[in-house]
């Protein structure tokens, strides 16, 4: 297999001051890539900002030899990010690349959570991501590629304690990615979603001394970098954590059908070990593919002849 290159290509990466995003910066640029460095410079709750963090970032990328820019958008304002788009766009002419990479952390169980703690971090993660892809997607299409690149998290796929906000958030993104895959995909625009696990900001004191030595940001972006090349996968959601890479998929199972007349909530419940059966279960596309197959199940029982 040859080489992943990402020369003459341009990418911008939030939340690209530290941690994942830092890793993720460096690497695209060390393969070649004109790197947009975003980051607001806030805590890891969302507070305060600087962009000497970006501006540090871009000097390693600079003094190695690459092309990068520092750019201080706050992701939940879109008139900052749309600045930064075409920030790069005025430098050199294109957007290829988008990690939407930028997050914080307010965690409480949901009795104790303030609306306040859960709409911010909604508003970072999943808007933030929302308007940033919304002001490269124009320029994407036009330009007929686009690679875009979601980030989730296990807390959001599977759940944590004391993360409703973060998980509710990191979710939705997976949503996003499902229906931008189907409108993207004729512009040769691919969408993809990371969920990663490694020592960052966020992850601090919260895992084992051993085990976060394995736990490498470098380990992540690797898996980022194939998201984002030109023959990289869409509508993935790669996992990736201290070399351990693996892909989360969402399946429904065959189901069982009811006619009318026993279309019961007691019906339901006796017929529940089957209607959760794994066997025979499939991975849904697009939600019309669910619609249909209710609407097939009708059909037969009634001898309706479809299409």
């Amino acid at each position: 297999m040859s080489e992943i290159r990402f020369d003459g290509r341009v990418a911008i990466v939030t939340g690209a001051g530290a941690g994942l995003g830092r890793s993720h910066a460096l690497a695209l640029a060390r393969c070649g890539a004109k790197v947009v460095v975003n980051d607001l410079g806030g805590s890891v709750s969302g507070e305060g900002g600087s962009i000497s963090a970006a501006e540090a970032v871009v000097r390693e990328i600079t003094g190695a030899g690459g092309e990068a820019m520092a750019h201080g958008a706050n992701v939940t304002r879109p008139g900052e990010v749309q600045d930064m788009v075409e920030g790069a766009l005025k430098r050199w002419g294109k957007v290829d690349i988008l990690v939407n990479n930028a997050g914080i952390l307010r965690d409480k169980s949901f009795a104790k959570m303030e609306l306040e703690d859960f709409r911010a971090v909604v508003d970072v993660h999943l808007m933030g991501s929302v308007n940033c892809t919304k002001a490269v997607w124009e320029p994407m299409r036009e330009a007929g590629y686009g690679r875009v690149v979601m980030t989730s998290s296990s807390s959001g796929i599977y759940g944590n304690f004391g993360q409703s906000n973060y998980g509710a958030a990191k979710m939705g993104l997976v949503g996003l990615m499902n229906v931008l895959h189907l409108e993207g995909q004729k512009y040769g625009i691919k969408v993809n979603t990371l969920s990663p696990t490694a020592l960052t900001r966020m992850t601090e004191g919260l895992i084992p001394e051993e085990a976060a030595r394995l736990m490498t940001v470098e380990a992540v972006t690797a898996g980022l970098l194939y998201l984002v090349s030109e023959d990289g996968p869409a509508r993935t959601i790669l996992c990736a954590g201290a070399g351990g890479y693996a892909a989360t998929k969402i399946y429904e199972t065959p189901g069982i059908y009811l006619p009318p007349e026993d279309q019961t909530p007691e019906n339901v419940a006796k017929n529940f070990a089957r209607i959760v059966s794994a066997e025979g279960q499939q991975e849904f596309e697009q939600g019309g593919q669910q619609t249909f197959k209710f609407v097939e199940y009708a059909a037969r029982h009634f001898g309706v002849k479809l299409g």
